[in-house]
């Protein structure tokens, strides 16, 4: 059990270092992230969307015979939070466009949260196990720090505040969620680790196609389709990594 801890907390660490890795590598190029931020968003959207339908919505189907309720409790959870943000947290005498920031924050932080339950889980059926999910989910740490702090500044949100929450949310996130459920791995059954990664992938269905995929629409971009299908590339290739 102790050598499963190691083993599940370096995997973790290594993807928030990844995830840090992707935040540091744009801040240093932050003119050309900014003008360029389209294109990300364009692919943050063909990963999130695929890896939620092709992935994590049938493995918590087959996990949870109430899975699709918690789906919808996802999606509409995260509906009447940006509903939130926009009624009491927004100033609307400065800048009404911080949800657009803060919804995709909460959406991708719950979901590396996730994560690591995930690497507890995983390392704990075995090291190879582990290794195999691990793979997969590194994968998409490094775009998902550049998605995360982009999204933050387009919002409207300083550089050092966006430089805080993409790290807190993407990054911090993944170890927390495996420190938390690693103690607590023999209590934690199948069926609620479906309703865990049911509701996550309506969370993440939700900032794809409402907040992310409106966006590249309203920007007519030359390669914004090209974006949008190396998104659904790179989420194909995370599927078949894990299966």
């Amino acid at each position: 059990m102790e050598n499963t801890f190691w083993t599940a907390l370096g995997a973790s660490s290594l993807a928030a270092l990844v995830t840090c890795a992707g935040i540091y590598v744009i801040r240093h190029f932050e003119r050309w992230g900014r003008n360029n931020s389209i294109y990300f968003i364009c692919f943050a959207a063909g990963v999130l969307i695929s890896v939620s339908f092709l992935h994590i919505i049938p493995k918590a189907f087959s996990m949870n015979p109430n899975a699709p309720i918690y789906l919808f409790a996802g999606y509409l959870s995260l509906h009447l939070f940006n509903r939130f943000i926009n009624a009491f947290v927004c100033d609307k005498s400065s800048d009404e466009h911080y949800g657009l920031g803060l919804i995709p924050m909460f959406g991708i932080g719950f979901h590396s949260f996730i994560d690591g339950f995930v690497y507890s889980i995983t390392f704990t059926v075995s090291v190879f196990t582990g290794l195999l999910a691990a793979t997969g989910m590194v994968l998409h740490e490094f775009p998902e720090g550049i998605i995360t702090y982009l999204l933050l500044l387009r919002a409207g949100f300083s550089e050092r505040m966006s430089l805080f929450l993409a790290f807190a949310a993407a990054a911090l996130t993944t170890p927390a969620g495996m420190l938390i459920s690693h103690p607590y791995i023999s209590r934690i059954n199948e069926p609620f680790l479906g309703a865990l990664l049911s509701f996550s992938a309506g969370a993440l269905v939700y900032v794809g196609a409402t907040h992310l995929l409106p966006q590249s629409e309203a920007e007519h971009k030359k390669y914004s389709l090209f974006a949008l299908g190396a998104g659904v590339l790179v989420a194909l290739i995370i599927v078949f990594s894990k299966a």
